[in-house]
This record gives C-alpha cells, structure tokens and sequence, in this order.
C-alpha cells in the first residue's frame, strides 16, 4: 500500500493518534510562527532525525555495546556507512565554503589531552547511562522515563563540565586539525574513505570470526501487522538519511549537528534561574554564549533540532503504536543512570562535543580529531562495560 495512504489509515485509526498528529503539527506552526522560519526548518530536521533513529532502530551505543558484548558488528558497520556517505556529500559544501549567502563552519575540535579524556569519559557514561546524547532523546520520545533521569545527569554534567573547560584546555594539544583545509578536498575524501573501509573490514572480520556468518545492514525487521511505520527500516537505509540530514541542518544552520551544547545551555538557564552567577566562568563570556542566554531556549539552533527530535519520535511511536511509557527503575539502577548522564555531561564538554558533534558531524567536517573520539570512546565503552557488568550490576532489576 502506499505509504501516504499508510500515514493517513493510522492517523485516523484511532482518536488518540488523530490528537497526537494535531498535537504535534502545531508545534511546528508555533515555531514557525513565533520563533523563525529558520528555526522551524531546523526544527522538522530535527524530527526527522529522531524518526530516522527511532524506526531504523540505529543506536550509537549499540553499535560499542555489541561489539563488545557479542561481537556482532552491524551497527557499527552502519556508523562507517553514515560517515561515507556524509563525507562524499558534506565535505565538498566545507570547501565551497558558503550556500545562500551563509558562511559554512565545520565542526573541528582540537587534537588534545581534553578530548580524548572527553571521549572516554563520553564512552564511559555511555555505558552507565544506556545511551548517547541522541540516543537518550530518542528513547525519552519513545516513553522511556528512566531516561529522563539520564538527562537530568546529562545537563548536569554538561553545565559542571563547562566550569572546568579551560583547566582541561590548557594541557596538551595539538591545535585543531582539518584534513580538508590542510591536505585538500579529495585527499580528506579519501582519508575518510579508507579509514571508514579499514574499519568496516575488521568488523566484517571479528564478526565473521566469532559468528561463522555476518549480518547484513541492508534488512529491516519485519512485523506481521502492516500499516505505517510497522516495520523497522534497514540500517542502510538510516545510514543515507542521517548523512543527508546532517547536510540539511549544514545548509539551514551554517554548521552541521549538534546535540549537546544544548543540554549545556539548558543547564545554565537553570543555574541562573535559581541564582547562580555565570559572570565568573570564561566558558560563558564569549558573545555567541552570552547571547544563547539572554534569549528563549528554542531561539537556540542546537536546543529546538533537540526538541524536535523528541517529539518527533513521539509522534512516529504514537502512530506504529510503540511507545512504552516505563519508569519502574531499581536504587543501583537509578545511580548507575544519574553517574552515566553526568559523566556523558561533562565528557562532551571536555570533546567539545559528542557522538555526534565531535565523531559523526566532526569526521564530516574533515576533522581528524572526529577519529580520535571514536577510538577514545570505544575504550570508554570497554571500560564502562565491564565496571556496569561487575561493580555496578543490577542484581534485583525493577
């Protein structure tokens, strides 16, 4: 069946979706009307990225957790797939350099001790937390409350993170590096390329290995029930979308995704709610911070793809009749997800940024230091991993 004639058979299926779809249309006329056309686009990029996430099943965490864990590789095989395709279309728009009259800024992070002591403390809180930063926004849409809590730490962290960016800063670095500006346009390509390919092989081949057999990231789950969003969408399918997605926000925003900052915002606007002063710490002097918190929340690039991607998965799981509001959490488990938020917090602000500023958005911008934090956090994982599976067990989980 068609999947226009699909969306439309399960929105009217039920009152509750009918509500859900109203709900969420406007919502995007609110932005739209009174916050900007720009930040509207953004944010129905945003909802399209946490459909993406939400109905591909794609998990960055997943990816580490799997690999780690059975050593099955196809989600990660899917992240190489998503850097492929990002940097063949993102990369020659950074060396065009503007589009519409807007410059565009890639997403470079220092080569430093600060980013790889991000990274694996990123890597870590992973683990902890059972999520990333987009990960945790996608299951939080999906009706998981235990990842509110997850949250809470994350904007936490990231407000306490920024408060010691500058002592981490002034240790050693290289200075940023951008293979595109340094090395030109087809061999940044080509570096990307090759490392995504090498990578990909040695998956194929610790798969292979462990399994006997590979699983391929070109199926979808499938459901018995047809209708609109029943079924997952193949990995490689997700791979596509969030790369051309990742160029949408480029070319509206002047600079590729982000999820964290925002979380770093939300953090002092509470801070400052509550009395705290700011005044004192250099993170926030600079204008662009300055101006982020004087104004409302969603005039924030970063924080409206945010909300958008939240209510976007919202809406997609109203609709395919997934969402599954939990909350039930046990004490260990409760501090496990409190201590992961934190720790992904202030990791992301060491990084300057997460799995997906300083890794996805980061090697797309050409930025070596995009493949750094992946090694970083993939220790982290291991580390993590292993500390939640001995030290921080759940022995009574709720």
């Amino acid at each position: 069946m068609n999947p226009v004639v699909n969306l439309f058979n399960a929105i009217k299926s039920k009152p509750s979706n009918m509500l859900f779809t109203l709900l969420f249309s406007l919502s995007i006329w609110t932005i739209f009307s009174y916050v900007g056309t720009k930040q509207g686009y953004l944010f129905i990029i945003g909802s399209a990225l946490g459909l993406v996430l939400f109905q591909a099943n794609y998990g960055f965490t997943a990816g580490f957790t799997h690999i780690i864990k059975s050593q099955r590789t196809q989600q990660l095989r899917a992240q190489m797939l998503t850097l492929i395709v990002a940097s063949l279309i993102m990369l020659p728009m950074f060396a065009q350099g503007d589009f519409n009259g807007q410059t565009l800024s890639g997403k470079l992070t220092p080569v430093s001790t600060a980013l790889v002591a991000g990274a694996f403390i990123f890597g870590v809180g992973m683990q902890f937390g059972n999520g990333c930063a987009s990960g945790t926004l996608t299951y939080l849409g999906t009706g998981s409350l235990r990842m509110g809590i997850t949250l809470v730490g994350f904007v936490a962290g990231s407000l306490i993170g920024t408060f010691h960016v500058p002592w981490w800063n002034a240790l050693p670095t290289l200075g940023k590096f951008s293979m595109l500006h340094d090395w030109g346009l087809v061999t940044a390509i080509v570096v990307n390329l090759s490392i995504a390919g090498i990578l990909w092989m040695l998956f194929l081949s610790i798969e292979k290995k462990a399994h006997g057999n590979i699983n391929p990231v070109n199926n979808s789950v499938q459901n018995k029930i047809p209708g609109f969003l029943k079924n997952h969408w193949p990995l490689l399918l997700a791979a596509i979308l969030l790369a051309v997605l990742n160029l949408a926000t480029l070319l509206v925003k002047g600079k590729p995704w982000g999820v964290t900052s925002g979380f770093a915002l939300w953090g002092a606007k509470i801070f400052d709610f509550f009395g705290g002063d700011l005044s004192g710490y250099d993170y926030w002097q600079n204008a662009s911070w300055a101006k982020a918190l004087s104004e409302p929340v969603l005039k924030h690039s970063t924080s409206v793809m945010n909300v958008g991607l939240v209510l976007g998965v919202w809406w997609a799981a109203k609709l395919s009749n997934k969402i599954s509001v939990s909350y039930r959490a046990s004490g260990i488990l409760i501090f496990r997800l409190i201590l992961g938020g934190l720790l992904l917090g202030y990791g992301a602000r060491l990084a300057s940024g997460c799995n997906i500023g300083a890794y996805f958005s980061g090697i797309a911008s050409g930025s070596l230091a995009g493949w750094l934090w992946f090694a970083a956090a993939m220790v982290g994982n291991i580390v993590g991993f292993k500390l939640k599976n001995t030290l921080l067990a759940d022995k009574n989980p709720a």
